[in-house]
């Protein structure tokens, strides 16, 4: 079941999305060869901490840990580590959230680290823009599909895969909520879009394959090919006119 918004819930999410958007726009700052994924995670749940929330993702479904970082072919679900140091021309997927007041808020980016190949900038490119193409189609009256449909369209005449196995979700009072929100399908199907749905919008694309597969530490997700993977996601507000987005500071992060 979808469950609608009112104005007083999403102003809530709104201020767990807040602290969450500053986070992943100060992240740059953080993200540097040397540091250890651990490090990372570590910055971020004080910074959570610090303005008087709770990591989302900490104990989730028994997730170790406030982020989940991601590096080079790991698509999601990474589990930060002192040993996993980030050199230079990796790329790292950090994908973090808030609870404030029982509400929370989920985003995610991928960032070079150092100098990147031309491929891997390209990569981290297209997930951002396939999300803003998606975006486009988050009005009142549209279908979901056409969402999904803008998302796929756009990421594989770059060149590149769409995941299939993972998707977005709606979000609220629980992390994950109706509706499953694909990267891929058919424009005109799937559930109508409505003034109150809070939706977590978040391409997750690969240079290669899109078949993935989990590590031994049963939350790591992989490309089965080796293949370097990237991810952005923002919480978005369905609304009367245009979309909300409620995990992006003015001037694009």
């Amino acid at each position: 079941m979808i469950v609608l918004k009112s104005k007083d819930e999403i102003e809530i999410m709104a201020q767990a999305a807040a602290v969450t958007a500053n986070m992943l726009a100060e992240l740059p700052q953080i993200i540097e060869p040397g540091v250890s994924t651990k490090d990372i995670d570590s910055w971020v749940e004080k910074y959570i901490r610090k303005h008087g929330m709770k990591p989302a993702f900490k104990g989730y479904g028994g997730f170790p840990a406030s982020a989940c970082i991601s590096v080079n072919e790991e698509v999601i679900h990474g589990i930060p580590s002192k040993r996993r140091i980030l050199r230079e021309g990796d790329i790292v997927s950090v994908d973090l959230g808030t609870v404030y007041k029982e509400y929370y808020s989920d985003a995610a980016r991928t960032y070079p680290v150092g100098a990147v190949s031309d491929e891997h900038a390209k990569l981290i490119r297209a997930a951002e823009e396939s999300f803003f193409e998606g975006l486009r189609y988050c009005r009142k009256g549209n279908r979901l599909g056409d969402v999904s449909h803008a998302i796929q369209t756009f990421v594989e005449a770059q060149g590149f895969g769409v995941i299939r196995d993972y998707v977005g979700h709606g979000v609220g009072r629980n992390l994950h909520e109706d509706p499953q929100v694909p990267n891929y399908g058919k424009a005109g199907h799937g559930p109508l879009l409505t003034p109150g749905m809070v939706l977590a919008i978040e391409p997750m694309i690969c240079a290669g394959d899109y078949d993935c597969r989990v590590l031994s530490n049963d939350w790591t997700v992989v490309t089965v090919d080796g293949s370097w993977a990237a991810h952005y996601e923002n919480t978005v507000v369905i609304t009367e006119d245009e979309p909300r987005l409620l995990t992006l500071l003015d001037g694009r992060q």
